[in-house]
């Protein structure tokens, strides 16, 4: 079973989350099926699922979690080494409802559970109710028997942090300090509790992320860490493409900030679309009362940030965009020692996110 853990906090007991390019044993999804989110009653986005499923269990063991509706028709579609397991679910973000994995660097791991909202609750969050969501980073953890910390007084989504595991987490303030997640908290407050769950001693705030409406701007659109003291970021030098000057003043913000251990960050670039992801197909998109109306030509947020490290592996999004082999080639350049593979996620992408969004890493345990 798993239990939760009171009293302390895992930097107090000695437990950190590792960076994403740290060795994983497991990769976590959640199967997507929400018809008033995902067009034409979500089979295509069933389809793009599986794609990225069976791109990472190449390099990681992938486990799917499906509804007791979906359950046979996950079980029938996707490759046989991936584990499909029956959970009740409120959407497919796996990122942001799943559990954040800590280490101890002795072969112990545990997990903290964050409050979800929704992406800001009652003020700007994208579904009511999500109280399903809002369990499943307990339930992975029950799967998985692993020990948790839960954050009753404060909402966090896995997709608005990146860290390098040496001590720096990566976020915007336009997610953290946004009105839906923790309003009666101060900038230093959110900072010291990201400090305290993460085991980190400096964060890099960058201002905005490109992505206001619905996760309110998460950090995995925007920049990561690809290793110790390096960093990735989205660039473009066209001044219409509509990310322009988010992209700018985070490439700005990163060339001038210093890690926890004191180095000056050096910044890969990595392009973004040629041509802006605009929605299609909105009218075969349930609409209900309590999700947000979607129709043909809304922004889609197509970022080939939102990409996946996973062992030897890097799991990428593909737009059907002419800058999608660069992005890919650029990807290449900064890991050149892992297997980048390309994935076509537009469909994934019309439904608010990508291949980062929907997945969440289990690290190694081992010493």
């Amino acid at each position: 079973m798993s239990q939760i853990i009171k009293g302390s906090t895992p930097a107090e007991d000695g437990f950190y989350m590792p960076a994403e390019f740290s060795p994983q044993d497991e990769v976590f999804m959640v199967w997507p099926e929400r018809t008033d989110n995902w067009r034409n009653g979500a089979k295509p986005a069933q389809a793009a699922y599986a794609r990225v499923a069976k791109a990472i269990s190449e390099f990681t063991p992938v486990t799917m979690m499906v509804s007791t509706k979906q359950f046979a028709h996950a079980r029938e579609i996707l490759p046989p080494e991936i584990r499909v397991v029956e959970v009740s679910t409120d959407d497919a973000w796996c990122r942001d409802t799943g559990p954040t994995f800590v280490i101890d660097g002795k072969g112990h791991r545990r997990a903290i559970d964050w409050t979800f909202n929704a992406w800001g609750g009652l003020v700007d969050g994208l579904y009511f109710p999500w109280n399903q969501d809002d369990m499943v980073a307990g339930k992975v953890c029950e799967m998985t028997r692993t020990d948790r910390y839960r954050t009753d007084d404060f909402v966090l989504e896995g997709g608005s942090i990146h860290v390098d595991g040496e001590g720096t987490v990566l976020t915007t303030e336009m997610c953290l300090l946004s009105p839906g997640r923790n309003p009666d908290m101060t900038r230093e407050e959110i900072e010291e509790k990201l400090c305290e769950y993460l085991n980190c001693e400096k964060v890099i705030w960058l201002k905005d992320g490109i992505d206001p409406y619905e996760t309110n701007g998460h950090i995995d659109d925007v920049a990561c860490f690809i290793a110790p003291g390096e960093v990735a970021c989205i660039w473009t030098d066209d001044s219409s493409h509509p990310f322009y000057k988010e992209a700018q003043a985070a490439y700005q913000a990163l060339s001038q900030a210093v890690d926890a251990k004191g180095r000056k960050l050096k910044v890969h670039k990595l392009t973004l679309t040629a041509k802006p992801v605009l929605l299609e197909g909105a009218d075969t998109i349930d609409r209900v009362p309590g999700t947000a109306p979607r129709q043909d030509g809304d922004l889609c947020i197509a970022s080939y940030m939102n990409f996946l490290i996973t062992n030897s592996g890097v799991i990428v999004p593909q737009y059907e965009d002419e800058n999608d082999q660069l992005a890919l080639d650029q990807i290449q350049a900064m890991f050149p020692h892992h297997k980048v593979v390309g994935v076509d996620t537009r469909e994934i992408v019309y439904g608010g996110g990508n291949i980062h969004c929907i997945t969440q890493q289990m690290p190694s345990d081992e010493k």
